[in-house]
C-alpha cells in the first residue's frame, strides 16, 4: 500500500475558495476514517547511518553544529531540516535521513542547541539572528540552491527565510509550525478543554506565576502524549541520544524565548506574529505539513495555507507534532514526491 494514503492534500491557494471551513472539516472526518484502517508503519530503524560529514560552522555568534548525509553535489538539490524548541535538536529528523538515498539531507543544532556552541548570551536569541543562522549554515557549505524544512519553532524560522524570497530556496516546508503565537495559544487551549476534567484541573493551578510542581508536570505530559508524540521513539533514536547526552533542551532558552511548556508563552515570543509574512511566500513551492493529533491544530493550519497562493497542505494520519517519529514512512512518503516536483519545478 502507498505510504500516502489516507493524507490530506490539496493545493491550498490556487484554489482558496474552495478550502473553506466546511470542506476542511470534512477531510478531517475523511482522514480519521482513513486512519482507523491504516496499518501501524515501523516508528523507525534500529539504527541509522552516521554522518557523511559533520562539522562545525561558524554562525552569528558562534559555530553551530552540522552533519550531512549523501552528496552535496548530487543531481537534485539537498534538504536542510530546522529543529523545533527554542532550544531543541537535530535527533527529531533522524528518520528523514532515509531521504538521502535521493539527495543530500543536512541536520544542524541551532546555536545554544545540542551539539553546537552555547555562548548561553540571550542578546543571541532573536528571530533575526536564528534566521541569518539558516543562509550561514548554507554558506558554510558551500551550497547553492537547496529545499528548507522547518518544525515547529523551526517552521517560524523557515517561514522567515522563505518571506526573504532568497534565490537559493527551491523549496520550503512548513511543518506544524509556529506562526504566531496568538493562534498556537488558541489551539492550545481549544486541545486542553479536550483532556479530562481531573488533568484540567491541575493545568490551571499550573499557570504562572504559579511553580511547577511535579502534579504540573503530569499534567503536562499527558497533553504532549495526546498533541506531541504519540508514539515510543524507535530503538534508533534511543540508541543515538543516548550516544551524544548533549542532545537535550535548552531549558534557558526555552523558557527565555517560550516559557515552561508548549501551551505558557511568556518569553520573548510571547507576541510574535509571522501572519503577515504568508503573503510574501512563493506559494506554488511551499508545503504545509500537520500531524492528525498535532498541537498546530490541522483546522487552523490549514486555514494559513489558504492565504499562501499556490501553497499545498498535508496531513499525516494518527500522528501528533512530531509525526517524523510517529509515522515516518507516512511522513517521508508524502515529502518524496513533493521535493522531486520542486525539483524540476
Amino acid at each position: 500500500m502507498s505510504a500516502e494514503r489516507g493524507l490530506i492534500w490539496c493545493a491550498a491557494a490556487a484554489r482558496a475558495s474552495l478550502v473553506d471551513r466546511r470542506s476542511f472539516l470534512g477531510s478531517l472526518a475523511a482522514v480519521s476514517a482513513a486512519a482507523a484502517t491504516t496499518p501501524v508503519w515501523a516508528r523507525g530503524p534500529a539504527s541509522y547511518p552516521s554522518p557523511d560529514r559533520e562539522l562545525m560552522a561558524t554562525v552569528p555568534g558562534g559555530r553551530v553544529y552540522v552533519r550531512i548525509n549523501g552528496k552535496l553535489d548530487g543531481p537534485r538539490p539537498p534538504v536542510v531540516m530546522i529543529h523545533g524548541g527554542p532550544g531543541g535538536n537535530h535527533a527529531p529528523f533522524l528518520n528523514a535521513l532515509a531521504l538521502s538515498d535521493q539527495r543530500a539531507v543536512i541536520l544542524y543544532d541551532q546555536l545554544d542547541s545540542g551539539l553546537s556552541d552555547r555562548p548561553n548570551d540571550p542578546r543571541n536569541w532573536t528571530v533575526e539572528r536564528f534566521t541569518d543562522e539558516v543562509d550561514a549554515v548554507r554558506r558554510a557549505i558551500g551550497v547553492k540552491r537547496w529545499h528548507v524544512l522547518g518544525a515547529s519553532w523551526g517552521g517560524t524560522i523557515a517561514l522567515e527565510y522563505g518571506a526573504r524570497r532568497p534565490p537559493e530556496l527551491a523549496g520550503l516546508v512548513l511543518a506544524s509550525p509556529l506562526i504566531s503565537t496568538r493562534s498556537w495559544i488558541a489551539d492550545a487551549n481549544a486541545l486542553r478543554a479536550q483532556l479530562p476534567a481531573d488533568v484540567q484541573a491541575v493545568l490551571r493551578t499550573c499557570d504562572p506565576p504559579a511553580p511547577v510542581t511535579s502534579a504540573c508536570e503530569r499534567a503536562t505530559n499527558v497533553f504532549y502524549r495526546n498533541f506531541n508524540g504519540r508514539e515510543p521513539r524507535s530503538d534508533g533514536y534511543v540508541a543515538y541520544v543516548a550516544a551524544h547526552p548533549a542532545l537535550r533542551l535548552n531549558r534557558a532558552l526555552y523558557q527565555g524565548m517560550w516559557g515552561s511548556s508548549e501551551f505558557v508563552a511568556t518569553g520573548s515570543l510571547r507576541t510574535y506574529d509571522g501572519e503577515p509574512l504568508l503573503a510574501r511566500l512563493d506559494g506554488p513551492h511551499t508545503l504545509f505539513m500537520d500531524g492528525q493529533y498535532d498541537e498546530a491544530r490541522p483546522v487552523t493550519l490549514g486555514a494559513f495555507a489558504a492565504r499562501v497562493a499556490g501553497a499545498e497542505f498535508a496531513v499525516i494520519p494518527g500522528a501528533a507534532h512530531g509525526f517524523f517519529s510517529d509515522r515516518p514512512e507516512e511522513s517521508i512518503g508524502i515529502l518524496r514526491p513533493w521535493l522531486e516536483r520542486q525539483d524540476r519545478a
